[in-house]
């Protein structure tokens, strides 16, 4: 059902948001319908794909402000492992292709970090519009999840926020081991991936890094600019792990 245009709604209720689906119906926002409606020209009657972000995805009818659920589907378009990219913020608007990139990839989380050289002060907005920008990428590359995009953190304290046996901090320059000779285990179900800022990394910063259980690797012996290390680096983790 590749034909098929996909919608992110809302499964079960939240602070933030009540859910869209209400037993086989599905309660259209007025964005939704405006997109379904105007955009894409479908009319009563029209199927479409509904997916929750969380890894469920239904066969949908339109019919006015609602859409009727018909069957849920079964989609396997996620990579066979969890992938969390530590990212320092880059600056300007980069960070929006970053997340629509890596969503594409099959990115499972995505933490911003302020490292010693970010120059990014977020706002609360852009942390909406990153949810926004990942959670319309997911529709256009047929995934069933949505990534996380978690708050921006300091370099610090995203050390010891994951709890897992690979963890890699990507090094533009030293005599580290390229990252494609380093996915040997592919029993690990997660991946944490620590791509720097324009700059690079502090040396304080790659040996705290070292210290908190991460492996310095490299991405090739180009210097690659921020916004393209961790599209460089999730393309190798997916193509090492995708079979």
């Amino acid at each position: 059902m590749a034909q098929l245009q996909r919608i992110a709604i809302t499964s079960l209720s939240s602070a933030n948001a009540l859910s869209q689906l209400q037993q086989n119906q599905i309660l259209l926002t007025p964005q939704q319908q405006h997109y379904l409606n105007r955009v894409l020209r479908l009319q009563k009657g029209d199927r479409f794909i509904a997916m929750d972000g969380m890894g469920k995805c239904w066969l949908a009818q339109l019919e006015g402000e609602e859409a009727q659920i018909l069957e849920l589907l079964s989609v396997e378009t996620e990579l066979p492992i969890s992938i969390t990219l530590m990212i320092a913020l880059p600056k300007g608007n980069g960070f929006d292709e970053v997340v629509r990139c890596c969503t594409e990839l099959g990115v499972a989380c995505i933490a911003p970090i302020m490292s010693d050289r970010t120059l990014l002060n977020p706002s609360p907005q852009k942390l909406e519009r990153w949810r926004r920008i990942a959670s319309e990428a997911a529709e256009q590359s047929e995934r069933s999840f949505v990534p996380t995009i978690l708050e921006p953190i300091s370099f610090d304290a995203a050390l010891s926020s994951f709890a897992t046996q690979q963890k890699y901090i990507c090094e533009g320059r030293g005599n580290y081991p390229h990252l494609k000779n380093c996915l040997h285990n592919q029993g690990e179900m997660s991946i944490v991936i620590a791509t720097g800022p324009e700059g690079g990394w502090t040396e304080k910063e790659i040996d705290n890094a070292i210290k908190a259980g991460f492996q310095p690797v490299s991405l090739g012996r180009r210097i690659l600019r921020a916004v393209t290390a961790p599209i460089v680096a999730l393309s190798l983790i997916s193509a090492a792990c995708e079979v």
